[in-house]
């Protein structure tokens, strides 16, 4: 069964919840069945236990500034 993120378009609760197949879910606080699907991210654990919602993003080279990131320029 996966869990799915969703808004309530009716109170605009944010909710996530077990969907089985068939099943039309309804929102917690309302009741309302006029929802939105979000695009969820999935959790991440690192090996020391910290947990991580997605990958940090890359900044920019310390050399040229490059917006890719450290290596993505010919300085390097």
């Amino acid at each position: 069964m996966p869990i799915y993120e969703y808004d309530c378009r009716s109170c605009n609760h944010r909710f996530e919840t077990l969907v089985r197949e068939g099943d039309r879910p309804r929102c917690p606080s309302c009741g309302g069945g006029r929802l939105a699907k979000r695009l969820s991210t999935f959790a991440v654990e690192a090996r020391d236990g910290r947990r991580n919602a997605a990958p940090a993003a890359a900044r920019p080279c310390g050399t040229c500034g490059d917006p890719r990131g450290p290596g993505a320029c010919a300085r390097d």
